[in-house]
């Protein structure tokens, strides 16, 4: 299966997120309607600004850590939740992701 390209970049030190969907457990014959699930609070990385910058307009660095690909947790309300193409992104600031996981 190939991965269909982004086309959106993100600008001035903010990062593109696809949020991982949990797969659901069932328990019993309870069935929870999607308005009432809690988003998840994990993704992945898809893109990341090429020219990164803090909120003064000052030229600043990525963590080296950060890459595309990379599976991050964030904060409950981090970032700005945007849709492309039937798609879900979050554009958030590098300081929003709280751990990388390996």
């Amino acid at each position: 299966m190939t991965q269909k390209k982004c086309k959106i970049m993100p600008f001035g030190g903010k990062i593109l997120v696809k949020r991982i969907e949990k797969t659901e457990e069932k328990k019993g014959s309870i069935i929870i309607p999607d308005t009432v699930k809690e988003k998840p609070q994990q993704g992945e990385i898809i893109a990341i600004s090429k020219m990164p910058c803090d909120e003064k307009g000052k030229s600043t660095t990525f963590d080296p850590c950060l890459k595309p690909g990379d599976k991050v947790l964030f904060g409950k309300f981090a970032g700005t939740e945007i849709e492309h193409d039937n798609e879900e992104y979050i554009i958030m600031d590098q300081t929003d992701i709280l751990a990388i996981i390996k």
